[in-house]
C-alpha cells in the first residue's frame, strides 16, 4: 500500500491544469478561478477623501476651542469642491473629496451650527479624518494573484479600480457514476437487501461548491463490460471521471479492472483509514487521457477520500493555489488508545474552550458520525492519542470550500 502522503504526491503530480480561459463580467466572475494576476489600474481612493460627515478646514484657522468659521461650500460625495477659501470652513460628506487649502476634517458630532458659521469644538490634527489618494491601493500594483478562487470581496476590490472583466479559468468537467446493484434512490421500493444511494448525493453536493460542472451518469450495474462502456461515454467531453464503489477485491468490483482495461491503473491501495480500496488510472479516449478515480462505495470512506485526496487533486486541476486547507492544533478530550497501521481520520467535534471529542463509532458506514462532527482529526500511523494531547484538527469550514 502507499502512504497517505505518497498517494497525494502522485496524484498531483499527474494533475493537469485546464488551459482555457475565459473572460467574464467582474460582476460574474465571484466563485471562479483568477488566471492571471491583476493590476490595479489606478489608485484608490482616487483623490484625497473625507472619511466622516463634518468640516473641510485648515487647522491653521482653529487656534481654539469654539472658533468660528463660515462656511464656504457644500461638498457631497461625487462632487469636487473649490479651494478653500482661508478662514473658512467647507461642509463635507463621507467620501467627497478635500479640497485645496484644507489639511483636515472634524466630524460633525463636534461641531456647533450657527446661521451660515460653525462652531469647531475640537482641535484638530494635520490629516485628521482624511483617506489619502493611494492609500489603500497604488496604481500598478498587484491586487489578486493568479490562482486565487474569486470571493466577493475579490471582485468588490478588482471593481473598485476599474477593472470590468477578469480571466478565469473554465469549469472542470466532471462526469460521476455510482456502481451497485443493490442501489436504489430515495422515493424508490427498497426490496430486500437494497440500500439507499447516498453517495450520489454526497459527491454531486462535495463538487459544486468546487465550481465544477458536474455531469451525473447515473448507476452502473455490477457487470465488466456495462462498467467498461460508462467509463468510455463518461471520458468522452470530461476532465475526471469519479466513480463510487467497486474497487474493492469482491467479485462484483469491476471498476479496477474497467479503468486497466479502458486505460492503465497508476494506484489502488492506500494505508487511509478510512479508505483504503482507492484507484486511480487514466482512461484513454479520442487521443487523449482522462484521469478517473474510483473512490470507495462506503459513505464515510467516499467522503473522507474525496476531502483528503480528490478536492486538492481538483483544486490543483483547476490552477487554485494555494491548494492546502487550514489546521488547527487542538486539545483530545479523549483516550485513541488502539491506532491503527494506516493514517487515520477521525470524524471530531470541536469545542469552545480549544478541546475536541471524537464520535463514539468511527466505522466506515456510519454516516451519521460525519454529521454529527464539524471536522476530521488526521492521526498519524500507530499514534496514540490519550486526553490532554495536542491533535491536528481539519474543519469541515474549510475541507468543503
Amino acid at each position: 500500500m502507499l502512504s497517505f502522503d505518497e498517494a497525494l504526491e502522485r496524484l498531483l503530480a499527474s494533475a493537469r491544469t485546464v488551459s482555457e480561459v475565459r473572460r467574464l463580467p467582474t460582476l460574474a466572475a465571484a466563485g471562479r478561478v483568477l488566471a492571471q494576476a491583476q493590476q490595479a489600474t489606478a489608485d484608490a481612493p482616487l483623490l484625497d477623501n473625507s472619511a466622516m460627515d463634518g468640516y473641510a478646514l485648515a487647522v491653521a484657522d482653529v487656534p481654539h476651542l469654539a472658533s468660528r468659521l463660515p462656511v464656504s461650500q457644500r461638498i457631497p460625495a461625487g462632487s469636487v469642491g473649490i479651494p478653500l477659501q482661508p478662514g473658512t470652513a467647507a461642509r463635507i460628506f463621507t467620501g467627497a473629496p478635500i479640497p485645496a487649502g484644507a489639511d483636515a476634517v472634524v466630524m460633525q458630532e463636534l461641531c456647533e451650527h450657527a446661521d451660515d458659521a460653525v462652531l469647531i469644538n475640537h482641535l484638530p490634527q494635520a490629516g485628521e479624518h482624511i483617506r489619502r489618494a493611494g492609500s489603500d491601493i497604488a496604481a500598478g500594483s498587484e491586487i489578486l494573484p493568479a490562482g486565487l478562487r474569486l470571493r466577493p470581496q475579490d471582485t468588490a476590490l478588482a471593481a473598485s479600480v476599474g477593472i470590468a472583466e477578469l480571466p478565469v479559468f473554465r469549469r472542470l468537467r466532471v462526469a460521476v457514476l455510482f456502481t451497485g446493484d443493490e442501489l436504489r434512490m430515495p422515493g424508490e421500493p427498497l426490496p430486500p437487501g437494497a440500500i439507499y444511494n447516498a453517495n450520489r448525493f454526497l459527491l454531486t453536493a462535495l463538487l459544486q461548491p468546487l465550481g465544477c460542472v458536474v455531469r451525473d451518469l447515473g448507476q452502473v450495474p455490477d457487470d465488466l463490460p456495462a462498467t467498461r462502456q460508462a467509463l468510455r461515454a463518461a471520458a468522452l467531453d470530461n476532465d475526471l471521471v469519479l466513480s463510487s464503489g467497486g474497487v474493492s477485491v469482491g467479485e462484483e468490483d469491476h471498476v479496477k479492472a474497467a479503468v486497466a482495461a479502458e486505460g492503465r491503473i497508476e494506484m489502488w491501495k492506500i494505508a487511509i483509514k478510512p479508505g483504503k480500496p482507492l484507484a486511480f488510472g487514466q482512461i484513454a479516449s479520442a487521443g487523449r487521457e482522462v484521469a478517473c478515480i474510483g473512490l470507495p462505495g462506503n459513505p464515510v470512506s467516499c467522503l473522507i477520500t474525496f476531502l483528503m485526496l480528490v478536492r486538492p487533486f481538483l483544486l490543483k486541476m483547476q490552477g487554485v493555489h494555494p491548494i492546502t486547507a487550514p489546521s488547527y492544533r487542538l486539545r483530545a478530550d479523549f483516550d485513541w488508545l488502539r491506532p491503527d497501521a494506516r493514517r487515520e481520520f477521525l470524524r471530531a467535534r470541536s469545542h469552545a474552550d480549544g478541546g475536541v471529542e471524537i464520535f463514539a463509532n468511527q466505522g466506515a458506514a456510519v454516516l451519521s458520525s460525519a454529521v454529527w462532527g464539524d471536522g476530521l482529526i488526521d492521526n498519524p500511523p500507530q499514534q496514540v492519542i490519550r486526553r490532554g494531547d495536542m491533535v491536528r484538527f481539519l474543519p469541515y469550514s474549510a475541507l468543503l470550500n
